[in-house]
């Protein structure tokens, strides 16, 4: 019998898969305003990988759910560990993420399920954005994949 089962209690198993996306659309990338796990933070549109769905596939589903933005996926930017944790350091979260990066297709940005606001922001504007551990970083690397197509 499992812990959960035995106590009643949410044995978290972590990390878990994850995916997100890049987006650009010219020179801006398309970014979600979070309401959790970390609200009032930006970062790339993404979320859990369902099982038996691809990473590419999780990504593309996660970009429409968050936003309505229909979008190409072109290759994989990196993989991101997302580490979570409560202010006494107890571990809250842990994703491993596929982070890709694409071109929009069609729609504009509309926040939707766990986001407060989606937009599209210039690239040399993102570090005015209080933006999530480490998504600057895979903004440019993507972008800069982006470039060298």
């Amino acid at each position: 019998m499992s812990t959960e089962a035995s106590t009643g209690q949410d044995e978290r198993r972590w990390p878990r898969a994850a995916a997100s996306a890049a987006i650009f659309r010219g020179d801006a990338v398309l970014l979600v305003k979070r309401t959790k796990p970390v609200s009032g933070v930006w970062s790339l549109p993404g979320g859990h990988i369902e099982p038996g769905e691809r990473a590419r596939e999780a990504a593309l589903r996660e970009v429409m759910e968050e936003t309505g933005v229909t979008a190409e996926i072109l290759g994989l930017a990196d993989t991101h560990d997302a580490i979570i944790r409560e202010k006494d350091g107890t571990l809250r979260a842990h994703y491993l993420l596929a982070v890709f990066y694409g071109r929009w297709i069609a729609g504009e940005p509309v926040a939707a399920t766990d986001c407060a606001d989606a937009r599209f922001v210039p690239v040399e504007e993102i570090g005015s954005y209080p933006l999530t551990d480490g998504a600057q970083r895979m903004i440019e690397k993507a972008y800069k994949k982006l470039r060298n197509i």
